[in-house]
């Protein structure tokens, strides 16, 4: 049976993937236009997303908070929408080899962060965590695009237990 962690990691990946398949049939236009909102255009949300999944990547991975913080982060807000799927298809991919080898994701990491210091928790609770941190930022991009007029597109839990 499959982790309850990993089906709401599966529904992340499945709600970015219907959302930016969206975001590319609106264009890169679209998709740099600058927004009077709680970002200044939607590449930089998504941007910010990515930077933090890929964040997470390291610290699964084994990487400490600290370590994963200072790892380079590619500037990906000026990329065209077609470019931020690729790179999200590739870190998608390395999370899949991760999970893949067998990893359990009960295991309890050392997390410290420098906003609220050190505690104990689990794979499973992290992935929860870029989850829930995924829903959240789509919901902005949503916003976004009908504060400017466009449509969305669904990207509930429930879409996605009914699009299998």
């Amino acid at each position: 049976m499959t982790h309850h962690a990993m089906k709401m990691y599966d529904y992340h990946v499945w709600a970015n993937k219907e959302l930016f398949h969206r975001l590319s049939e609106l264009g890169n236009e679209v998709y740099h236009q600058t927004v009077q909102s709680v970002f200044p255009s939607i590449s930089k949300v998504v941007s910010h997303m990515y930077i933090v999944d890929q964040l997470w990547f390291h610290i699964i991975s084994g990487t400490s908070m600290a370590d994963a913080l200072e790892i380079e982060k590619v500037e990906s807000d000026t990329k065209s929408i077609e470019e931020i799927i690729t790179m999200y298809n590739e870190l998608t991919n390395q999370y899949s080899e991760f999970f893949n080898n067998g990893v359990d994701l009960d295991k309890e990491l050392i997390l410290d962060t420098p906003w609220a210091g050190r505690r104990e928790t689990s794979i499973s609770e992290m992935l929860l965590h870029i989850t829930t941190h995924g829903a959240y930022h789509r919901g902005n991009i949503t916003a976004m695009l009908r504060q400017n007029g466009y449509s969305s597109v669904t990207t509930d839990l429930t879409s996605f237990w009914y699009s299998y």
